[in-house]
């Protein structure tokens, strides 16, 4: 009799196939291997113990070379389940976030709920002890209202590529919205109709009386994640290569520290880090670089050491 496929680790395979259950276009033997961290013949095993017991599991035909499996019958979606530990840390997470996050996860807090009630009673209590032994530190920020009427609006003229009418700045604009960018202020990332193809970024709480209009416009590709990465929070503006040095007694935490999507550290001989990454938005940048105090020397490029030379002139004029 031929042997079936085997995987020691029952928990792996259940959480296989709910990591399954949640990707659309299925999973590829790398996704497999980036998941669990597990060599390409385990990621095999894995699989293979999968589609011996789940006739369900199904190759999805994609435009990539890698075969993927998945799941086209959500018949199994019951195994998808929320516990008290789950819910506990999403309500943890409101302190952390500003008003209107912390509105819409109040919504998916309700739709959790929901769907946990359909398999057993939340216990409350368990919950709120779980509250009051977990939290998060309290985070110094202006808290700025932004009316979520606007924002569905938005996301609505986002999805649909329509064109925008807005009041920005006591004037009336033509806005391509392109996507929302979260920070210690949300901004829209848009093209305005009166200044070209370029994007430029606004103050969602500025906004005022905005309308989706009739009009479609071509968004050309536009990739917000990508274009999230050329800048250091939220600012977009000229972009440097910046290299930074940190003494050896900050090494521990810079190297548990991120930067910036395209950051590159490398540890010295001495102890120190050499950080270097591409980003624009030098205001936060330097902003940034202030809490690490002596600790940090800014190697490049020199019109931005310049500049911070400049701010913490400004700071000491000041004292």
């Amino acid at each position: 009799m031929e042997d079936k496929p085997r995987y020691s680790r029952v928990s792996d395979i259940i959480d296989l196939i709910i990591f399954m259950l949640s990707k659309l276009n299925g999973v590829s033997l790398n996704d497999i291997q980036e998941r669990f961290g597990v060599s390409r013949r385990t990621a095999e095993r894995m699989r293979d113990s999968v589609l011996s017991i789940l006739p369900q599991v199904d190759e999805i035909a994609t435009d990539e070379r890698c075969k993927r499996w998945g799941f086209t019958n959500y018949s199994l979606n019951e195994l998808v389940y929320f516990s008290n530990e789950d819910i506990a840390f999403l309500e943890n997470l409101k302190p952390a976030c500003d008003k209107m996050s912390q509105t819409e996860l109040d919504e998916i807090l309700t739709k959790v709920k929901a769907l946990k009630y359909r398999h057993t009673k939340i216990d409350e209590a368990q919950i709120e002890l779980l509250l009051q032994s977990e939290g998060y530190a309290v985070r110094q920020s202006q808290n700025y209202k932004v009316d979520l009427n606007i924002v569905s609006v938005i996301r609505q003229a986002i999805k649909e590529n329509r064109k925008i009418q807005a009041e920005y700045k006591d004037k009336v604009r033509i806005l391509e919205p392109l996507g929302l960018i979260y920070g210690e202020k949300v901004h829209l990332i848009a093209r305005e109709e009166a200044k070209g193809q370029d994007e430029y970024n606004y103050v969602l709480h500025k906004l005022k009386n905005v309308e989706i209009l009739a009009e479609k416009f071509d968004p050309k590709g536009f990739d917000l994640q990508e274009f999230s990465k050329k800048s250091f929070g939220v600012y977009f503006g000229e972009i440097y290569d910046v290299k930074l040095k940190f003494i050896p007694e900050a090494a521990e935490d810079v190297l548990n520290y991120n930067f910036h999507p395209t950051q590159k550290m490398k540890q010295q001989p001495d102890g120190s880090v050499i950080v270097t990454f591409k980003a624009s938005g030098d205001k936060h940048i330097m902003w940034n670089l202030f809490k690490w105090g002596y600790a940090v020397e800014i190697l490049a490029p020199k019109v931005l050491k310049m500049k911070y030379k400049d701010y913490i002139d400004e700071i000491r004029k000041n004292f």
